[in-house]
């Protein structure tokens, strides 16, 4: 079984977006379940886990929607006002009861205060998601973002953190802070990562497994294959390549491990993550 960890629905019709812009025009537009289907299955892949797009309600409410008519969605990565501990846990007794919440994740690096995710309501609200076993989307793009990280593995170790797209890789440079934040976050038992989003870094908005071995090299060493779970980042992803080549890459990317390493980082890393049946 394949599992693809990160993947993105939006419906411009009945949902707010500001992050899409001319700035990404070519997907700029309405994206669903339908016009993914076969371009997964062409890839081999099983199963997806929807991840929220927005810091709405809405929106995840429209993941919950698509769940409920597609036995494809193992799960789902959805958004919670984490600035209103008081109501977190009315929130989340809400989507568990509308399909399998797996997972929070709110926009920090849309956020103008980079220690946002520092802040004594977030960690109240983060502190119910661990209560309840569920787990904590990162996506984070400075290195503060990978640092208020690790002070939140440590602070609650019995939350589960993903850190999405690797950290963000400063593809095409070395890997300094990134990879001293990335090694510093392994350490913590609590952290995983997601091997998403990396085909649209880099200067050109474009990289290849060339340009992205070493960052994956390093991830690997640092988490090894039973932490990082792959992730395709589709329809975002078709800003560099469509879905197939977007796959074709992370394979490369894994071939030099064993076919359980592999079977790892494709199917269980994300089972075991995000507790998907």
């Amino acid at each position: 079984m394949t599992v693809d960890a990160h993947l993105h629905l939006w419906d411009l019709d009945h949902g707010t977006y500001s992050w899409l812009s001319d700035a990404v025009a070519p997907i700029n537009r309405t994206f669903a379940l339908a016009e993914a289907e076969p371009q997964l299955r062409e890839a081999g892949v099983d199963r997806v886990v929807l991840v929220q797009a927005a810091g709405t309600l809405e929106d995840s409410a429209a993941m919950f929607a698509v769940a409920a008519e597609s036995p494809l969605v193992a799960g789902v990565v959805a958004w919670v006002d984490l600035l209103d501990p008081d109501r977190v846990g009315e929130q989340l007794e809400r989507w568990a009861e509308a399909g399998p919440l797996v997972g929070i994740r709110h926009l920090i690096h849309d956020e103008p205060d980079p220690d946002w995710l520092a802040r004594e309501p977030v960690r109240r609200s983060l502190a119910v998601l661990a209560d309840r076993g569920l787990s904590f989307d990162v996506i984070g793009v400075l290195p503060r973002h990978l640092e208020h990280a690790v002070a939140l593995a440590d602070e609650l170790p019995e939350l589960r953190l993903v850190i999405d797209h690797l950290g963000t890789p400063p593809v095409g440079a070395e890997p300094d802070d990134w990879g001293r934040l990335m090694d510093s976050l392994a350490r913590r038992p609590n952290v995983f990562a997601k091997l998403s989003g990396l085909t649209t870094l880099g200067p050109a908005g474009r990289a290849s497994a060339a340009d992205l071995r070493r960052y994956v090299d390093r991830a690997l060493a640092a988490f090894g294959p039973s932490r990082l779970l792959y992730g395709g980042d589709w329809p975002v992803s078709t800003l560099a390549a469509p879905y197939a080549e977007t796959m074709a890459t992370a394979r490369a990317l894994l071939e030099p491990l064993t076919p359980a390493e592999r079977d790892e980082v494709l199917s269980l890393a994300a089972r075991r993550t995000y507790r998907l049946p």
